[in-house]
């Protein structure tokens, strides 16, 4: 059984739309979660939404629902964990949420790992009928969220009379483990990170590569506030990937993934195209794992969750990227 906290090496799948129609879209994602398995991945991961994000594709693309997703998941993998990046506090009742990270790490034996965040994208709320409220408000519900999730994932029962969520005594059984992981992701240097320096295991911090000392020396800093070694928090990065054997189909490739998203990289103002490409790992595998090797590991960073968006369907690109990426995060 598979009991580790360590996310060192993640790939995340964001896009569903793929040639052959709905009846393939899962087979498609289990190819991928193979490939990943098997080239060296530890994790892989879904997004929580109900709607395609604006800068892969159009609202009304395909998008799984994630807890499913990883439930069938576990049955056609054998060893890779489990997770969302992340689940949006805001869809869920929290003591529910603990109940299904839970069942899906019985189902998998031991490989759910509980990635949360407040929740942003308006428009799911909005037409879904999920209460949006202030970005106060998202953060004070994350808060009782996890007073509840905590001691449901770690063998203790809860007793929550709050603002926007009640439990008592709720019973949570059965568990495989009480250190099942808990993962928070976001880049609030004060609520995020408070809230991963008082409950998680680990953090994702979503930033430009520039603003990840800073990120870390804010992290540390929480950490102090409440008394917790910084070194037992773990770390990682979500880089999003455009691989190729070929540099400059890579690039190209890009160009035509924005294209698709209505970005003309070539009549954009120079800093909107920086901020837009400050992010995006573009070029030969070499390429890449030296781009995340300077900009994100040497900064101090303990692991990389990627997507392929483009191309990450297509057999063999997960495991070139496994291949590539696997000895930055070795040891």
């Amino acid at each position: 059984m598979t009991r580790t906290r360590r996310i060192r090496l993640g790939y995340q799948i964001p896009n569903f739309t793929y040639p052959g129609g709905p009846e393939q879209i899962f087979n498609t994602v289990a190819a991928q979660a193979q490939e990943a398995e098997a080239a060296g991945f530890d994790t892989v991961l879904v997004m929580d939404h109900f709607y395609q994000l604006p800068m892969i594709g159009k609202p009304e693309e395909p998008m799984l629902e994630a807890y499913t997703t990883l439930g069938a998941l576990s049955a056609v993998t054998d060893r890779i964990q489990l997770s969302t990046l992340v689940t949006g506090n805001t869809y869920r009742n929290p003591a529910l949420l603990a109940k299904t990270v839970t069942t899906l790490d019985v189902i998998s034996g031991g490989r759910a790992v509980l990635a949360i965040g407040a929740g942003w994208y308006e428009l799911e709320h909005d037409q879904m009928g999920y209460e949006f409220g202030t970005f106060t408000d998202r953060f004070e519900r994350l808060g009782e969220a996890l007073d509840i999730i905590e001691p449901m994932l770690r063998g203790r029962t809860p007793d929550h009379d709050g603002r926007w969520y009640q439990a008592h005594g709720t019973l949570n059984q059965p568990q495989l483990r009480t250190d099942l992981p808990i993962m928070l992701g976001g880049s609030g240097e004060k609520k995020t990170f408070g809230l991963a320096a008082r409950y998680a295991d680990h953090l994702n911090i979503n930033t430009s590569p520039g603003e990840i000392p800073r990120k870390l020396d804010a992290l540390a800093q929480r950490c102090e506030e409440v008394g917790r070694d910084r070194s037992d928090l773990e770390t990682s990065f979500l880089a999003t990937v455009i691989m190729d054997e070929n540099g400059d189909e890579a690039r190209r490739m890009l160009r035509r993934h924005l294209a698709r998203t209505g970005i003309d990289l070539d009549t954009m103002p120079d800093e909107a195209r920086h901020q837009l490409t400050d992010r995006l790992f573009v070029g030969t595998p070499d390429d890449v794992a030296d781009q995340l090797q300077r900009q994100v590991i040497e900064a101090g960073i303990d692991g990389v969750i990627i997507n392929l968006v483009p191309n990450g369907h297509l057999p063999g690109t997960v495991e070139l990227a496994g291949k590539a990426l696997s000895p930055l995060v070795a040891g």
